[in-house]
């Protein structure tokens, strides 16, 4: 025997022929039954139908040939234990071997490990080793490195080992759980997960259901003896088992007390597999009001790793005992993992303490945080970092309460003369203003929700929550409230600031379900509530029309604003400078008043031709002028035109190289196709401009 691999086969030596097979493990050579080479190896076809002896025991076993063996791993010949390896029970079973067990309950050798009986099995190891030497039977010893299994409790080393268990039967049970899954009776959510429940379900094994534990539900069965013979009956009570024994085997029982329960526990799981139904007392009473009502509910929310020991057991358990799934949708979240992507447990102590972060971070913030970053199974990388984000919208919406709640608020003036804004005074001009901007703001939350909603129903959560975060974070916070303050020391018109109110209320309940505590507080900051009154039982703010054109033109208005920013800052004007803009091509006018606040223009108009001596953007199709007199660096603002003229020309030739290709054109959806085209045409268009912009400069 050695424990390193030798590519030698067949060997000779003056006792005869022999084979060098590899271990770690030699004190199981006490158990082995046979020894196994791939039938396709060379080096062993002349072994076929042959038996070798075990060195150090004399048991004859035969040589059984299996495609099992990896022909390049170790000599390419493997000793078969069948009681102490899993594999090898396998192999075992198959080639009906023997089953030899050398080892008791505690870790010593029986009466089979011959001379060794009694001796701890590492003991064992090291004497049988020596024992091989002296009698020449070992090849070679070197050092190997092997994963070797570990108790989480003890961290004494694991020895599998043969016992006599329960097991449930589960091939019936199990083609109408997965029927039901493949016909979408149940769906799964993302539904990739389908294709690993239906592999489970197809390679199905019997379950052992029977567990070595002090805790939990007892086996049902019980033990008698009869004629020296044990006997057993299964049933619910010991007075059944009772019954079920005397008309087995009159008169061998004289009472239930005469009878021995199994002292093994249930699985865990054979336990978990019930619950939908014994929640509501369904397996003693299964006509009762309760599991009536509840029983299918609509959505199991889980995680992945779980998908066979709970999920698919729950749904044979529905279909067993009630006939009728357990839910109607099953939700698979992400696993949290570490840096090193290992599975976040107590055991490994690789998890943050909760408590610690809610301090630091808020409870909300880690909720935030963590949802952010957890789209539907998929796992979820842990950084504290994403904490730290979830805080800072939370910071975000209460600084956003105290501007709003800081406003002074004028009865003087309101928003109910909503025509044409020409000749009005700057009062009235802020008026306009704030009408469009709370118009758009009521559009926009009205988009927004619409899409939510598609969310929720295709149980996109993660999306779902993004959108509400741009919505409070960029459209609310940002652009909305940026678009109504008031100019300092100035009051804002109660109908703009209540329409604002009953915004931010309602943005509240959006988020509510993803940031419960803070939400809370904000809207009973927000108004005057009645005593006992929640955000909880408030209704969710449903999708109304919205004017797409309206949302559209907004969108040209702040990349435009964007647009003037942008060249102040790049050209070094001063944010408070009032600015001229010429508009060359589509132009938003109802936001005209918006452009020239949050971009401090003094006046936007429209033009047909290019304006020369000024400076300009591109905003789609749309070209803006802005007349500034500067000393420009000629020679870096035309790098400056050439290098975003070269990405233009590229970009539109990648566009080209798409839209000539007849397959895509003929083939993709006719939308996608639109997409592609308009980006030719703004592609095409920006650089017109930007070449009309190098020879002005040139």
């Amino acid at each position: 025997m050695s424990d390193l691999s030798e590519q030698s086969g067949i060997k000779h030596d003056e006792k005869g022929q022999y084979i060098v097979v590899a271990t770690t493990r030699p004190e199981t050579i006490l158990g082995d039954t046979a020894v196994c080479v791939h039938p396709e190896d060379p080096r062993y076809a002349a072994l076929k139908g042959k038996r070798v002896i075990v060195p150090g025991v004399g048991r004859s076993v035969q040589i059984i040939m299996d495609e099992y063996v990896d022909r390049e791993f170790g000599t390419g010949a493997l000793k078969i234990t069948p009681a102490h390896d899993i594999n090898d029970y396998n192999l075992g079973l198959k080639y009906n071997l023997e089953t030899i067990d050398i080892f008791n309950d505690n870790g010593t050798l029986n009466d089979k490990g011959m001379q060794y009986a009694g001796m701890d099995r590492f003991a064992c190891r090291k004497q049988i080793m020596k024992d091989l030497e002296e009698a020449g039977l070992v090849e070679k010893i070197e050092d190997y490195t092997n994963k070797v299994g570990h108790s989480e409790r003890t961290d004494e080393v694991i020895e599998p080992k043969l016992s006599t268990q329960w097991f449930m039967r589960m091939t019936e049970v199990a083609k109408k759980a997965l029927e039901v899954v493949e016909d979408d009776t149940i769906q799964f959510h993302p539904a990739k997960f389908k294709n690993t429940y239906r592999h489970w379900l197809e390679n199905i094994k019997d379950w052992c259901i029977s567990r070595q534990l002090w805790w939990g539900h007892r086996i049902p069965a019980y033990y008698y003896e009869v004629d020296g013979k044990t006997e057993i009956a299964v049933a619910t009570s010991r007075d059944e088992a009772f019954r079920i024994a005397c008309e087995k085997h009159p008169g061998a029982v004289s009472s239930p007390e005469d009878l021995r329960q199994d002292e093994d526990a249930l699985d865990t799981w054979f336990s978990s597999w019930l619950w939908p139904i014994s929640l509501f007392d369904g397996i003693r009473n299964p006509d009762n009001e309760e599991i009536k009502y509840y029983y299918p509910t609509e959505t199991l929310i889980t995680a992945p790793d779980i998908i066979f020991f709970w999920v698919a057991r729950m749904i044979m358990a529905g279909e067993e005992y009630r006939q009728e799934v357990p839910f109607r949708h099953v939700y698979f979240t992400g696993i949290v993992r570490d840096k090193l992507g290992r599975k976040m447990s107590k055991s490994l102590g690789n998890s943050p303490d909760p408590i610690m972060l809610i301090e630091k971070y808020g409870a909300d913030g880690v909720r935030m945080g963590m949802l952010l970053t957890a789209p539907a199974g998929n796992d979820i990388p842990f950084d504290e970092s994403i904490c730290e984000q979830g805080r800072n919208f939370s910071n975000k919406i209460w600084n956003a309460l105290r501007l709003v709640k800081g406003w002074e608020v004028s009865d003087g003036s309101d928003q109910s003369d909503k025509s044409d804004k020409s000749d009005k005074s700057d009062q009235s001009d802020q008026l306009y203003n704030n009408n469009v901007s709370v118009q758009w703001m009521e559009m926009r939350m009205a988009q927004v929700l619409e899409e939510i909603e598609k969310d929720f129903d295709e149980f996109r959560l993660s999306e779902a929550l993004m959108k509400s975060y741009k919505l409070v974070w960029d459209d609310f916070c940002s652009w909305y409230l940026e678009m109504i303050k008031p100019a300092y020391g100035t009051p804002i018109d109660r109908e703009t600031y209540e329409a604002t109110i009953g915004i931010f209320d309602r943005l509240m309940r959006i988020l509510h379900p993803f940031m419960p505590f803070v939400t809370e507080e904000i809207w009973h900051a927000l108004a005057d509530r009645p005593e006992g009154s929640s955000i909880m039982v408030q209704h969710m703010p449903r999708s109304v029309f919205f004017d797409q054109r309206m949302l559209d033109d907004f969108e040209l208005a702040r990349e435009i604003i964007a647009g003037v920013r942008n060249l102040r800052n790049s050209k070094g004007l001063s944010p408070k400078e009032q600015l001229e803009l010429f508009v060359k091509g589509q132009c938003p006018a109802m936001f005209n008043g918006i452009i020239c606040k949050l971009g401090c223009i003094s006046k936007i108009e429209s033009v047909t031709e290019k304006v020369e001596g000024a400076l300009s953007f591109m905003v789609g199709t749309t070209e803006c002028f802005v007349p500034v007199s500067l000393n420009i660096d000629k020679e870096a603002e035309l790098k400056k035109l050439n290098e975003e003229l070269k990405y233009a020309e590229g970009f539109l030739a990648t566009v080209m190289k798409k839209l000539s290709n007849e397959k895509f054109v003929n083939g993709a959806p006719e939308k996608v196709v639109a997409v592609e085209r308009q980006k030719k045409a703004d592609a095409e268009s920006k650089i017109a401009a930007l070449k009309a912009q190098i020879e002005a400069l040139g």
